[in-house]
């Protein structure tokens, strides 16, 4: 007998992106209206994302004021909504696996991105802009002309971005350094603190990430501060990126590509002693979880799996187990954002936890989608929504007026503090003028500066 709702822990279903049924458009239509319908009768993710509420107007304003009143066509509204944020799978729907009802939402609007995908309805800029190690490399050689040219307010160049590429003119976007994370760690070799209660107990491998690669050196080489001052010994590893970008495109093939790529050489290090860590909360999410769901057959995904560490978590796992050299306080505080992909990953707000590690030092959490959920918050037609979603966040910055905000994703921060810098203007107030990630933060605690911008 089915029951009204569940409390137990979620679970998910392998994603059967091989099968051919999941391309079947009769069988993704029929389990699409079965999904909303459940949906439209709970509505209790209304104030999640757009996409809810996107189906409720569909729902209220048809002539049934039912599902059945609503034209397939305009279910393409739903799922452009959707982030993969999987909030609702994971805190809100009462009817997630184990449930009779088996809804798994952000699954189900990958399935059908990857219906339209095969159909040919493809988006040809976001496609090019998912291809971060190829952008990356070409924008390294000339990072000065392309953060000149994708500088918001370029009166020249991002109208014609607008025009041509459909990138928001407002949407503020990260800056490419000349020097990658991997290329700083490779000039600069550092060895572990002897005096650090860790030392000699732990190896850990940073998994660069593409942002931090390409975008954000200072968090990896943060990381790899941080991580060598409290004793464990370190080594920078960039095989590829983990392939989010593809997989918001429903290009889950070219998912499995970098996972079976990327994976094979991370185990080589987990051979070697060393635990993978992930400073970006979308990569450790698709290490940890996504990959094995997309390949659950291959062995050296299932074994990354079990052996990947969000930073934030793994030195919070260090403090508990071998204890943490001295820090200081930063009296100014700290706002730090627990972004949807962390909490995802279901360890708790682990950035909250370790900064709270620095004494005499304020922090404040907030819980709650920035909006901007990778190209979500950049691409015209979803710039607005993007920034609406987040409004909560802002208001909640501007509201605790910390001396840094924080976040593990480094998009969320970058459009958290640009919003809330223009939402504090109009009251004459001012917010941190730059997003850190929060290892950027622990780094300043325990004096690790060098390396920060």
């Amino acid at each position: 007998m089915s029951k009204e709702g569940s409390l137990e822990a979620p679970t998910r279903e392998p994603i059967a992106w091989r099968d051919p049924d999941f391309y079947d458009a009769e069988k993704l239509e029929a389990e699409t209206r079965r999904v909303f319908d459940i949906c439209h009768g709970c509505r209790r993710c209304f104030n999640l994302c757009d996409s809810f509420p996107r189906l409720f107007d569909l729902i209220d304003a048809s002539p049934t004021e039912e599902l059945d009143g609503v034209e397939s066509k305009d279910f393409s509204a739903v799922v452009e909504a959707c982030t993969l944020c999987d909030m609702c799978f994971m805190t809100k729907c009462p009817y997630v696996p184990p449930h009779a009802f088996n809804l798994d939402f952000p699954h189900l609007m990958l399935r059908y991105r990857a219906v339209e995908a095969k159909s040919g309805k493809k988006d040809f800029t976001q496609g090019q802009l998912a291809e971060m190690d190829r952008n990356g490399r070409l924008a390294t050689i000339a990072s000065p002309i392309v953060n000149w040219a994708s500088s918001k307010g370029n009166g020249l160049t991002r109208p014609l971005m607008e025009k041509v590429a459909h990138i928001d003119r407002d949407a503020v976007l990260p800056k490419f350094h000349t020097r990658t994370f991997m290329a700083q760690d490779r000039s600069d070799p550092i060895s572990p603190n002897a005096n650090a209660p860790a030392y000699g107990k732990r190896k850990a491998a940073i998994f660069a990430t593409c942002f931090v690669n390409y975008n954000k050196p200072s968090t990896g080489m943060a990381a790899r501060d941080v991580l060598n001052h409290i004793g464990v010994e370190t080594r920078a590893a960039y095989p590829g990126c983990c392939g989010m970008p593809f997989l918001e495109q429903a290009d889950i093939a070219r998912v499995a590509e970098q996972a079976k790529k990327v994976s094979a050489d991370l185990v080589k290090l987990i051979d070697e002693g060393y635990d993978i860590i992930t400073p970006t909360a979308s990569c450790g999410l698709m290490l940890k979880f996504e990959w094995a769901l997309i390949l659950p057959e291959n062995e050296d995904v299932k074994r990354l799996a079990e052996n990947v560490y969000d930073i934030d978590e793994y030195v919070v796992d260090v403090a508990k187990n071998e204890g943490l050299p001295p820090l200081s306080s930063l009296p100014e505080g700290v706002t730090v954002h627990i972004p949807c992909h962390a909490r995802a990953q279901n360890m708790g707000p682990k950035a909250a936890e370790m900064l709270r590690l620095i004494p005499e030092t304020p922090v404040d959490v907030i819980e709650r989608c920035s909006g901007h959920g990778g190209t979500f918050g950049v691409v015209k037609p979803t710039h607005d929504v993007a920034v609406k979603v987040g409004r909560p966040v802002y208001r909640q910055v501007v509201q605790q007026a910390r001396g840094h905000v924080a976040s593990d994703c480094p998009l969320a921060g970058l459009h958290i503090v640009e919003n809330s810098r223009a939402l504090a203007a109009r009251d004459g107030k001012t917010v941190a003028a730059k997003a850190e990630h929060p290892i950027e933060i622990l780094a300043r605690a325990f004096g690790l500066t060098e390396h920060l911008p």
